[in-house]
């Protein structure tokens, strides 16, 4: 299969992928089944494509769709409570134009950035394998080289996100210090281009917005927003955004 060439043409490739037997029965056999909350609700159901504009400057990554939130809704932290977490801070950091996402169709915008995860598949108990996650690279890959030009930030939620990501940047052209950095809520690490006319790139760490962080307040609305205001700010999105 050829690259994509553009992140349109990526949104829907990954949408129709099937490479994954485990995670394809899951998100279907969810989908089929459906939370009694949601049993008049036509469900997703497949893989969920990143979401936000093409010339974004700041990348958020997750770890994959939540099997009655973006397995549903058909985008990324839409319809659930870790989603409702994300986009409140979003929006009251200016990247997003309203403070809630409950279905595809409801309005929201992101400014200046994009929304995106390592694995596009719900997976059962929200752990994707090792290999599910190899088998989605491919996106992650083509998505940040299509972003390239114009991403200057990314902010990554969790370890299993930040470990994925790493070698993906190496790959892209960015130089990632040996040994790797460590995940952290907090962490930054400013990553030189390989190539004389490349951008550096700011890597910021954060806790999951999952209700396991959230609840407990591991993680709270003034932490997440910090991280986002300091990555937002290097990506060079003004304060109107």
């Amino acid at each position: 299969m050829s690259a994509p060439g553009t992140v349109d043409e990526l949104d829907l490739l990954v949408s129709e992928c099937r490479v994954c037997p485990r995670l394809v029965e899951w998100r279907e056999r969810v989908a089929r089944e459906k939370r009694a909350s949601y049993a008049e609700q036509h469900y997703w159901g497949r893989p969920v494509p990143g979401f936000g504009p093409s010339d974004a400057r700041l990348l958020i990554l997750g770890l994959a769709p939540a099997a009655h939130g973006a397995n549903r809704t058909g985008r990324m932290f839409t319809g659930d409570r870790s989603g409702d977490f994300l986009y409140a801070a979003m929006h009251a950091e200016g990247l997003a134009n309203q403070p809630t996402a409950v279905h595809a169709g409801d309005g929201l915008q992101l400014l200046g950035a994009r929304i995106t995860s390592p694995v596009h598949c719900a997976p059962p108990a929200n752990k994707p394998t090792p290999a599910e996650r190899d088998n989605c690279r491919q996106w992650l890959v083509s998505e940040l080289g299509l972003l390239a030009s114009t991403v200057r930030a990314v902010v990554v939620l969790g370890g299993f996100g930040w470990q994925a990501l790493l070698p993906v940047l190496a790959d892209g052209g960015w130089t990632v210090p040996k040994p790797r950095p460590v995940f952290g809520h907090g962490a930054h690490v400013e990553l030189a281009p390989s190539q004389p006319d490349g951008y550096p790139l700011h890597l910021f760490g954060s806790y999951h917005v999952s209700q396991q962080n959230t609840f407990t307040g591991r993680l709270t609305q003034p932490m997440l927003r910090q991280v986002l205001r300091h990555a937002a700010d290097l990506a060079g999105l003004s304060p109107s955004r």
